[in-house]
């Protein structure tokens, strides 16, 4: 004979329920026609389960009813493999034996004694899951468990628990929740999608799987690029541009009129900034402020940020805000020093070069004024003092480290400038401070370059050699 009893069940569920004792019952029938059955019955975890009758006698074509009971816990005890009910039988010839006789007889394993059956227990209800949730280990076999635990669910509590995975970042309890018609439209009680409370926490995987399961958006609330965007989360920004490609994300706008190009401004986010642009985002928008990305970006003093948005948009430099102020206005305003010169003091810097003002020069670079910076040509300030024939500003810049070789976007030094203007004492005093007279520009062309000088012989000589004419 296989077996002394049969079980009305394969599995043992229970439901579970924090900090509570919960029971279950199962039933087990002598499948012995003229004699009794004693069973025993056992699990590993003995100090969590326990039995209304651990050892019984059922009498021959008879059924007995057991109950699991579980002890009051803040977690389930979730093993792998799960605990079982062990099920153990013997033949009572007798039919009659005192508790104490029945242990004794389990005790000594021998031919006498059966393992008639092995009942896994599996634990259910919204506390298992809420606990697989909030568990900071990756536990194995949490799917197996999740979906064990739906069982006990009802109602709503299958969306209460998918916004919790939702925002936990656990994607393959947020997939067997909506497997299970956990409601991927629901709403926070600010009315966003759940796209949004997964792109606020940061889960690009969540995030697929809520687009993939059809998750709507509304743009009025649902501002995730924005989210994203403050984050400088690009993949979580790419997964949503690409996930609803028919909603104008790169433009929507928030409460304050602020589109997500804004926000990276806010947070100086380069990366953020540039996708914002490769998707076609105007770098020149206005907020409900009329504030321009600029002048968010000056406004904390984000210095990358403020040097991406200027090489798409010069004009945005001189923008006024609702308050009538430039981005460096602002900047000054909050001591936000760091930015002054690619906002204001370059463009100050240049304008004394090329005018030579030598006391401006002196004021810009004593405020924080890049020595070397470049204008949209390439142009440092002493290729511009150099090309006008600024001499006294060609000194002075050379003095606080001008770079004399440096070439702009044509590949012309200072002196390349000087002497295509035909500025003789501005090439000179360039090539005494170490100029090289034979840097070749990116197209080629050396210092043999004319002069436009007085000399008789159209040249001119600096000790012992002279610039040939073309």
């Amino acid at each position: 004979m296989d077996r002394l009893v049969k079980v009305d069940v394969k599995e043992v569920e229970i439901l579970f329920m924090e900090g509570q004792k919960t029971t279950t019952n199962f039933t087990l029938t002598n499948l012995m026609h003229t004699m009794s059955v004693a069973v025993c019955l056992s699990t590993k975890n003995s100090s969590f389960f326990s039995f209304n009758n651990q050892f019984s006698i059922i009498p021959p074509l008879s059924s007995s009813t057991y109950t699991l009971f579980s002890q009051p816990s803040d977690q389930p005890p979730l093993t792998n493999p799960p605990d079982a009910i062990t099920v153990k039988t013997t033949m009572l010839p007798l039919g009659k034996a005192h508790h104490d006789d029945l242990r004794r007889l389990f005790s000594k394993p021998g031919p006498h004694v059966f393992k008639d059956a092995t009942l896994p227990i599996s634990f259910t209800g919204p506390h298992v899951i809420q606990h697989l949730i909030s568990s900071n280990t990756q536990m194995t076999d949490m799917d197996i468990w999740c979906n064990k635990a739906i069982s006990g669910c009802f109602g709503d509590q299958l969306t209460v628990l998918l916004k919790s995975a939702v925002v936990s970042g656990k994607v393959g309890l947020v997939r067997t929740l909506i497997d299970h018609r956990g409601d991927v439209n629901d709403k926070d009680d600010k009315g966003r999608s759940l796209v949004s409370l997964a792109v606020e926490a940061g889960h690009v995987d969540v995030v697929n799987a809520l687009i993939s399961a059809g998750c709507e958006i509304d743009n009025t609330v649902d501002h995730v690029l924005h989210y994203a965007a403050a984050k400088n989360r690009v993949d979580l920004m790419d997964v949503l541009f690409r996930g609803y490609k028919n909603m104008d994300l790169i433009d929507s706008i928030d409460f304050n009129g602020r589109t997500p190009i804004h926000i990276s401004a806010i947070h100086g986010h380069t990366e953020s900034i540039k996708f914002c642009l490769s998707l076609g985002a105007d770098p020149e928008v206005l907020d409900v402020n009329k504030c321009t990305p600029l002048h968010l970006a000056a406004l904390g003093g984000h210095l990358s940020a403020v040097e991406c948005l200027l090489e798409v948009s010069n004009y945005t430099k001189y923008a006024l805000n609702g308050q009538g102020k430039t981005a460096f206005a602002l900047a000054v305003e909050n001591d936000r020093s760091n930015v002054y010169d690619p906002l204001h003091l370059g463009d100050a810097l240049h304008r004394s070069a090329r005018i030579g003002d030598v006391n401006g020069i002196k004021s810009c670079i004593s405020e924080g004024a890049n020595m070397n910076g470049k204008d949209q040509n390439g142009w440092t300030p002493l290729h511009r003092a150099a090309f006008k024939g600024k001499t006294e500003c060609v000194r002075a810049l050379i003095s606080y480290g001008g770079d004399i070789n440096g070439v702009d976007n044509n590949g012309y030094t200072p002196l390349h400038r000087a002497v295509e203007a035909g500025h003789v004492e501005a090439a000179l005093v360039l090539i005494g401070h170490g100029a090289k007279a034979n840097v070749k520009c990116l197209k080629g062309i050396g210092m043999g370059v004319a002069l436009k000088s007085d000399c008789s012989k159209n040249h001119c000589c600096y000790r012992g050699s002279f610039v040939q004419p073309l």
